[in-house]
């Protein structure tokens, strides 16, 4: 199994002649993306695209690069008809020898007509067999394949329906289709980016890049230049991908089949698959058969020219013992077992696109799998907390049917609180009906997997924030890295307002000069400093996003009831907080994944998890579904073991996985 080395992910490194071709093809995408774009001020991108930063395009202007580039879409490949499919069915392959069997049973059975006044049906009848086999089993192949959808259908749904730009200083919503190169686009929370756009100016924008790279965490989109990778720079927001939050505003640098995901379609889409096994073996087995029969029947046919038999019997002969050598049930017996497969694979969800890949699937050597939402379930689940100075594992599992923490202590409640309280993410509509954690939300990732996580220790969170309503709140930034607000207390017996707070680990610490232990307060001292860094590495090394959470009762003679919180000139205090604890979160592995790589690793198959995730992480899941196994190690884990650079590591000793 080979991991190669890239900006902390993994890469697949194909070794065949088709993943060469593959690789080739991906090299040439990312040159084709390699554009400076992303580095330009705003004044060049104006120079380069005509754009006026604030008017947008003109009208006029808008309408001749609509006619020069054509419409903001992606260009759908070839297609083959329905009836080439269907006869490449009936005349493929096996078919061929057998519609030469049935012709030549039939001109066997014209001769015999021609010479005899009562001639025989055998040939006509064998005639007339050949052709139905080659019917009916043409007829299933075309069926099963015509189930299968064609790849640019799923990416059809890719294409946003509406776009709002700005056009000779107007807003005007028009078809995506009509957006052109060096339009002025603004975005919000909820709308499908039209286009590839360059970022000139951000509130808040966070994306959903799932699509292009499988990474769940939504990512913050600013004008500033941050990368010299344009797929990595956070000034650029591609096509097709989704803004899940704030706003933007950007110009037009690509459009249709040029955008990043235009292209990966056309990948796609051109790629052409050799011929299966299975195929190959019945090719193999067609030129020895027809060699045999034909040198069969042509030796007889001068055996009996020799022995003295008339031309017209000898031909009659020669065309028999061809026949005879045609396996008739073979293509009727293969197609019949491929096709019960497939329908036993389709009640398990599977739906097979051609029914010699059945066969194929038996050959299979090597697995590469996704992991984000193939091997895992595709959510942020809460699993590990740390308070009372003690780790408390949660529940991942899919149904939540696992062991329970203990609840009981007054440091949770007070974590649990800061958790429901500064939190963005809800839940959306009416899913009373619907379990907890199959629930659809609005919010960061992270975010949803907390109130899901409070929703069900602690009951509705919904009522609990309706207990503390919001006053105050300032917003998550990558300057502070902390989220903070302040809410009504209900309870008699704490002060009127309380400060809740969470975010980094360590920013949140940094922050807090005591603790909460069994629900008491305490110096934060080295010591639980200490044992806070030695969690926060343990986490860490798990895979697992860690959050800090801390908050303080605000005086009440300094902050009566009524009082004014200005979040920009900030007038209360944020040090000297009570840390309360901390909470890691991972996407979890889906149940059946572990059994799954067992029973494909003891059949000799090779599982290959594919990820752009950071290689901690990756290794925890991989860790975790078996795909590396107790008492495997990696080439870093060797190098620390020996305090060597990975460098030096022998990649060739056995058992050792490459994670990069």
């Amino acid at each position: 199994m080979g991991f190669g080395t890239g900006n902390d992910k993994y890469m697949l490194a194909a070794s065949s002649e088709d993943g060469n071709k593959k690789r080739k093809d991906i090299n040439e995408l990312k040159k084709e993306v390699d554009l400076d774009d992303h580095k330009l001020t705003l004044d060049e991108l104006h120079h380069k695209y005509g754009t006026d930063i604030n008017r947008g395009l003109s009208g006029s202007r808008a309408k001749e690069i609509l006619e020069r580039d054509g419409p903001n879409i992606l260009t759908p490949p070839p297609t083959t008809p329905e009836w080439v499919k269907f006869c490449k069915q009936l005349f493929g392959g096996f078919c061929t020898l057998l519609w030469i069997g049935a012709f030549l049973c039939f001109f066997a059975f014209a001769i015999q007509i021609t010479t005899n006044n009562e001639p025989e049906n055998d040939n006509l009848y064998l005639g007339i067999v050949l052709a139905t086999v080659v019917l009916i089993t043409g007829c299933f192949s075309y069926y099963q394949e015509a189930k299968s959808s064609k790849i640019m259908d799923s990416f059809k749904n890719l294409v946003p329906h509406q776009a709002l730009v700005i056009r000779d200083g107007e807003r005007k919503s028009i078809n995506a289709e009509e957006v052109v190169v060096g339009d002025l686009v603004e975005i919000k929370g909820g709308d499908r980016i039209p286009a590839d756009l360059r970022i000139i100016v951000a509130y808040g924008c966070k994306v959903d890049n799932s699509s292009l790279t499988g990474e769940s965490e939504p990512q913050t989109r600013t004008p500033d230049f941050s990368n010299e990778n344009p797929l990595e720079t956070r000034n650029i927001v591609f096509f097709s991908t989704n803004c899940l939050e704030g706003t933007a505003k950007g110009v037009v640098i690509n459009t249709g089949d040029h955008t990043v995901m235009g292209r990966i379609a056309i990948l796609a889409s051109s790629l052409e698959g050799g011929q299966t096994p299975i195929a190959k073996e019945i090719e193999h087995f067609i030129h020895i058969i027809t060699g045999v029969a034909v040198f069969l029947g042509v030796s007889f046919f001068i055996l009996s020219l020799i022995l003295g038999y008339g031309w017209l019997e000898a031909v009659i002969f020669l065309i028999g013992i061809i026949v005879a050598n045609v396996p008739e049930g073979l293509l009727a017996t293969v197609t019949v077992c491929l096709t019960l497969t497939a329908k036993r694979m389709a009640k398990k969800n599977c739906l097979v696109k051609n029914l010699e890949a059945v066969e194929t699937l038996g050959s299979t050597s090597t697995i590469c799998s996704d992991k984000t939402g193939t091997l895992t379930q595709n959510r942020m689940t809460v699993a590990h907390m740390w308070f009372d100075n003690q780790i408390h594992e949660a529940d991942t599992t899919e149904d939540q049917s696992g062991t329970s923490f203990d609840r009981s202590s007054p440091t949770w409640a007070a974590l649990a609180r800061v958790a429901g309280l500064c939190n963005r993410a809800v839940f959306l509509g009416d899913q009373s009906k619907v379990p907890i954690l199959k629930r659809d939300t609005a919010g960061d990732a992270s975010e949803s997997a907390l109130l899901k996580c409070i929703e069900l220790c602690c009951g509705s969170v919904k009522e609990m924030r309706n207990k503390y309503p919001k006053l105050a709140e300032i917003p998550f930034n990558s300057t502070n890295k902390y989220q903070l607000s302040i809410h009504k207390n209900h309870n008699s017996s704490e002060t009127e307002h309380i400060l809740v707070m969470k975010g980094a680990p360590e920013s949140i610490l940094y922050r807090c000069s005591t603790i909460m232990i069994h629900g008491k307060e305490q110096p934060l001292d080295e010591q639980m400093k200490d044992a806070f860094q030695h969690v926060y590495v343990k986490l860490g090394s798990l895979g697992e996003r860690v959050l800090g959470f801390c908050h303080f009762s605000l005086p009440d003679n300094q902050f009566p009831e009524g009082f004014a919180f200005d979040t920009e000139e900030v007038n209360f205090p944020t040090e000297n907080l009570c840390f309360l604890g901390l909470m890691s979160m991972i996407d979890p592995p889906r149940a059946a994944v572990p059994d799954a790589v067992a029973k494909c690793r003891s059949a000799g198959i090779k599982v290959i998890m594919v990820t752009g995730d950071h290689p901690i992480t990756a290794k925890a899941i991989a860790k975790g579904v078996g795909i590396i196994s107790e008492g495997n190690e990696t080439v870093e884990d060797i190098a620390a073991r020996q305090n060597i650079p990975v460098g030096d590591v022998n990649p060739r000793l056995p058992g050792i996985f490459h994670l990069l």
